[in-house]
């Protein structure tokens, strides 16, 4: 066999494998379900009593898909993308992050961002920006490890800083919770804390506390983030359904979002998004 033809064969041979494995990995989606990857105690994202609103988001694609709609119960905590979507035991992650390696994104489907909160009486209350001298000297809980608590150490505001758990099992314990209970009682006077938790804990209190998105910094690391949904590497035919039913749905997955009190921000992350109703 000549050179020519062995390096025809070769590549004949590595094309048939880049289609079978194409192939494979397709398949893997399931036919049958709508297999959804997701934490069962994570409100107000996902919980077993489906009340959460990425529960409804995926009761609304499973019913567009007429699929039922089937769960992999797992924590959101160190192993989940490994112990549930690489193992095939669910195809989407209905809320990930943009740019995370571990997953193929979809298209965003909403953005926000960090907020401060805090007693509506409170002087800090039109705070908008983490370098406002106005919070030095006060006493500011964050969640240990996010974005916000880096700006605080730039700013100088680590000090006097009280420091919630990040990783927490979250059938016991609610670090936002607890974090919104210390500013009530005083323990601290503003709290940073992601955008989407804060609007939900806010929608069920009197009044007493605000929030505002924080819009304004300009150093790293970025207080907005666009959330997407996460499918396995390398399923390009999923993540294109998925995209086109992000598409076709928007207008109602904004509306189970602002009806959680997420504060959605326009597609660059600079002003809150007008939605319609």
């Amino acid at each position: 066999m000549g050179r020519k033809l062995v390096r025809v064969f070769a590549i004949v041979v590595a094309f048939c494998g880049a289609i079978t494995a194409h192939a494979q990995t397709a398949d893997l989606v399931s036919k049958t379900a709508f297999r959804v990857c997701a934490d069962p105690a994570n409100s107000p994202f996902s919980n077993k009593e489906g009340t959460g609103f990425e529960n409804k988001i995926a009761d609304l694609f499973a019913d567009q898909l007429d699929l039922p709609l089937e769960y992999m119960w797992f924590p959101m905590a160190t192993g989940f993308v490994r112990k549930t979507l690489k193992e095939n035991r669910c195809d989407v992650i209905i809320g990930f992050a943009q740019g995370h390696e571990l997953v193929l994104n979809t298209n965003h489907y909403y953005t926000s961002a960090y907020v401060i909160v805090t007693r509506a009486d409170s002087d800090l209350a039109s705070v908008d920006t983490l370098s406002d001298p106005r919070l030095k000297g006060h006493a500011i809980g964050v969640i240990a490890g996010t974005p916000p608590a880096s700006h605080m150490a730039r700013n100088g505001l680590m000090p006097l800083a009280k420091p919630y758990q990040l990783m927490v099992d979250r059938r016991f314990y609610s670090p936002n919770q607890d974090m919104l209970d210390d500013l009530r009682g005083g323990v601290i006077d503003a709290a940073f804390i992601w955008g989407p938790i804060a609007g939900n804990l806010l929608q069920k209190g009197d009044g007493d506390l605000v929030m505002t998105p924080l819009l304004k910094e300009t150093l790293p690391p970025k207080m907005a983030y666009r959330i997407t949904m996460g499918v396995r590497q390398g399923e390009l035919v999923w993540k294109r359904k998925l995209n086109s039913m992000i598409r076709e749905n928007q207008v109602a997955i904004d509306r189970i979002l602002t009806g959680y009190g997420v504060p959605l921000l326009d597609n660059m992350g600079q002003n809150l998004k007008e939605v319609t109703q």
